[in-house]
């Protein structure tokens, strides 16, 4: 009976344990489902004047429709609230300077960096000064994401992982969000300076100009058809760190995984040029790619001024104010790429121990105002930070030096509503004058209206300059800030052009003109060209009877020009005698030939050689100066200093002078041959063969939510596929594992229903949500998915 008895309560035992275990199942189930968006029904919400619908589409993407333009920012604020509620969170603590308060002690040396600037502060001052009207729009947008988040059965997910509850938003976070922005767009100018300064500061004047080149014959400016710049003389000698080792030690490729980070492609046709006679607009913007997408879909509907209803399509930015950022209003379509203008002067200031507690600046001797900054850090103690700052900016240290940083994103036109202006733009040119008076990170804005006139300006907040040049893009002392920037530049000094000649525009992040406004916007960091070059001349080769179709497939262009001469120099000097002995070498010209589809294509073996070579190279020649940069911040490179070093090399390769051979090498053959054995010695680590070396091995996505890196074992539910990726930096199809075409839009104004669409991710942010990974294997095939959102699958009605 005793056994009995010990076997029957090992059962009972055994089943409580099995039923707790369902039981918490069952808990962590609804406690999930409780997080998801309501997508059907009627519920009440307080402030609205009339009834607001929000109809989606199978894909999750809504189309809201009021009668008073507030009562569309309160839904939008809404859908934001429920399906994208901890990315909002985040990207307003990466404006202010309050991850730690999440993620604990790793996140503060981010922090500290990003409170320099003070832009919380900065936002409460902001939204003081605007008009009573914009208050209430963002008052009632953060009505709604309030509402939306506390409509939801539990809390989102992220914040039961992080331990912590989240916080309500507030008007002031939708400003946080754009100066994250400002971070994510222009966050590479100080380190850029930085670089460049070192490299000023450690050659000869000719030694400067020359690895320092201000043009290429890669740049395709939109206004000629090149940038008329006489070949830099080639100084006799090089400078004493060209060519040193990092270290000492022998040189690797440091950079063979870089992927360029410079982003975003936008062009435009002509209505002369266009199958239907108005204009065709494309934009791809490039970014951080992570689950859930940057961007949210959707249209909004509300009466214009002559009491029609309004349609405005295209993606916002959750968090951000409740406007289109790019998109299409029925009459004009516009497009943004960023404008790596010059934007931020680094002003070293002086002090003297007979003034102290004072530091002079071009305005003469001033005490810094000293603000104490609270750190909360989750786990720890909150952490005191000191912030001074001057007339110039906030100070920080590097080198042994203190700067002021001079930045663009601390004037008060750094942010604004005036973006919403693009709403009720029903021609080209009302559209072009709104661009000059927005605050935003400066962007390239590119838009075409329905009767076919297409146009470019730079839209955001741009540094007026009293004396503009290539001077102000290296560190200034006190004494020379004249010519670095004054006051933000009056809306009529913006550059513009209109309806070009050749009836389209193109831009991807090169440098735009070939003129005198070249100078207005400086350079703060031009990609190469190649890219802008590859558009331009995809978009020319369309004739004339364009339509949506063949404007849109130049986003899928993954031909390798700019690779296609790396490929042939180093075929050039895997001569017979390079190869004698060496049957990895021999290996590698035979994956150069065979495994090469003048493509950056997935299967293609040939293309990643010949970019690792050129990266390679680039660590042979500067990677002892880059281990030096990196003392003075650790993003300062001879890559981030000029993204024109490929045409450097390729000159001195070309004309091999023996006064820039490093004096390791007995010839410029031998450094070629280096380059290609650091390339073998990587790509075979641990026993791989040279053959498996793919482009698409290497490229090949990595899309997670950041829960998933920050918690690895829910990573496979918070991850999309591990797709192998066509594409790479300097061509149209930009590319890489965590960066690229974070959306692709073509569209014609008037015409929508004929515009295409894709993202990486879908509308939601939750993983049980049918929309998180929607649409996404679209993107990844590069298929034309309609522009508007579809069919109503669900319809949710907000009442009064």
């Amino acid at each position: 009976m005793a056994k009995r008895g010990v076997k029957i309560w090992t059962v009972r035992v055994a089943l409580t344990l099995v039923a707790l275990l369902v039981l918490g199942m069952v808990g962590v189930w609804l406690f999930l489902r409780g997080g998801l968006a309501q997508l059907d029904g009627r519920r009440p919400a307080a402030g609205l004047s009339a009834e607001v619908t929000i109809v989606r589409d199978a894909q999750g993407i809504p189309t809201i429709s009021g009668n008073h333009r507030e009562d569309v920012a309160y839904a939008t604020g809404f859908v934001h609230g429920q399906e994208r509620f901890f990315q909002m969170d985040l990207l307003r603590r990466v404006g202010s300077g309050e991850l730690a308060e999440l993620f604990g002690a790793r996140a503060i040396p981010v922090d500290k960096s990003h409170r320099l600037h003070r832009f919380r502060a900065r936002a409460d001052a902001a939204l003081a000064k605007m008009t009573p009207a914009e208050r209430r729009f963002l008052e009632r947008y953060t009505a709604g994401v309030n509402d939306g988040l506390g409509a939801l059965a539990s809390r989102p997910f992220e914040y039961a992982l992080v331990g912590a509850a989240p916080r309500p938003w507030a008007p002031a976070d939708s400003l946080l969000v754009v100066w994250a922005m400002y971070f994510d767009l222009q966050g590479m100018l100080e380190p850029r300076e930085l670089a460049r300064g070192w490299i000023r500061d450690n050659t000869s004047a000719a030694q400067l100009a020359f690895l320092l080149p201000e043009a290429t014959a890669w740049d395709a400016p939109i206004d000629a058809d090149s940038i008329a710049a006489p070949a830099v003389p080639l100084p006799e000698r090089a400078p004493a760190w060209w060519g040193k080792p990092p270290g000492g030690k022998p040189a690797r490729i440091a950079a063979v995984d870089f992927v360029d980070s410079v982003g975003s492609n936008n062009w435009a046709l002509a209505g002369s040029r266009s199958k239907h006679g108005a204009a065709i607009v494309a934009d791809d913007m490039h970014l951080g790619i992570q689950l859930p997408n940057t961007w949210y879909r959707l249209a909004l509907r509300f009466p214009s001024a002559d009491g029609t209803m309004r349609r405005v399509s295209g993606v916002s930015l959750p968090g951000a104010p409740p406007l289109v950022v790019v998109g299409s209003n029925g009459k004009v379509a516009w497009g943004f790429t960023n404008s790596y203008g010059d934007y931020l002067d680094l002003v070293e200031v002086g002090t003297d121990a007979a003034r102290p507690g004072e530091v002079q600046t071009p305005s003469g001797w001033e005490k810094p105002e000293r603000h104490v900054e609270t750190i909360l850090v989750k786990g720890a103690p909150a952490e005191q930070f000191e912030v001074r700052s001057t007339t110039y900016g906030p100070l920080r240290e590097a080198g042994g030096k203190n700067y002021a940083i001079h930045w663009i994103a601390h004037a008060d036109q750094a942010i604004n509503l005036n973006p919403m202006k693009f709403e009720s733009a029903d021609t080209l040119d009302a559209a072009l004058s709104a661009a000059a008076t927005v605050g935003i990170p400066a962007q390239n804005f590119v838009a075409g209206d329905d009767q076919g006139n297409i146009g470019w300006t730079i839209v955001g907040a741009m540094a007026g300059r009293a004396e503009p040049g290539i001077a102000s893009t290296f560190p200034m002392a006190a004494g020379d800030a004249a010519a670095g920037w004054q006051t933000a530049l009056a809306p009529s000094d913006y550059p513009v052009l209109r309806n070009p000649a050749g009836g389209q525009l193109s831009t991807a992040n090169s440098r735009q003109l070939n003129g005198a406004g070249a100078q207005v916007i400086g350079d703060g960091g031009f990609d190469i060209g190649a890219r802008n070059r590859q558009v331009r001349d995809q978009l020319s080769a369309l004739g004339t009877g364009a339509d949506v179709a063949g404007v849109y497939g130049i986003a899928m262009d993954d031909r390798a020009i700019f690779m296609t001469p790396w490929r042939e120099r180093a075929l050039k000097v895997l001569d017979a005698a390079a190869l004698e002995g060496k049957p990895q070498r021999a290996e590698f010209q035979r994956l150069l030939k065979q495994s090469w589809s003048g493509r950056a294509s997935v299967d293609s073996v040939g293309y990643r050689l010949a970019r690792h070579f050129m990266w390679s190279l680039h660590e042979v020649l500067y990677g002892g100066a880059n281990a030096q940069m990196a003392s003075l911040d650790e993003k300062a490179t001879a890559g981030s200093a000029s993204s024109r070093w490929p045409a450097v090399v390729a000159r001195l390769l070309d004309e091999q002078p023996a006064g820039w051979l490093p004096s390791s090498y007995r010839s410029w053959k031998d450094v070629q041959l280096a380059a290609i054995d650091a390339v073998i010695e990587d790509l075979t680590e641990d026993g791989k063969q040279l053959s498996a070396a793919t482009w698409g091995e290497r490229n090949t996505a990595t899309i997670v939510h950041p829960i998933g890196n920050a918690v690895p074992f829910l990573k496979r539910w918070l991850s999309a596929p591990a797709d192998m990726l066509p594409g790479d930096a300097n061509m149209p199809r930009v590319a890489g594992a965590k960066f690229g075409q974070s959306q692709r839009m073509t569209v014609s104004p008037g015409r929508e229903e004929e515009g295409v669409f894709n993202m990486p991710g879908g509308q939601s942010g939750h993983p049980l949500s049918p929309f998180f990974l929607s649409g996404h294997q679209d993107w990844v095939a590069g298929k034309a998915t309609p522009f508007l959102p579809g069919a109503a699958k669900h319809t949710l009605v907000l009442a009064p």
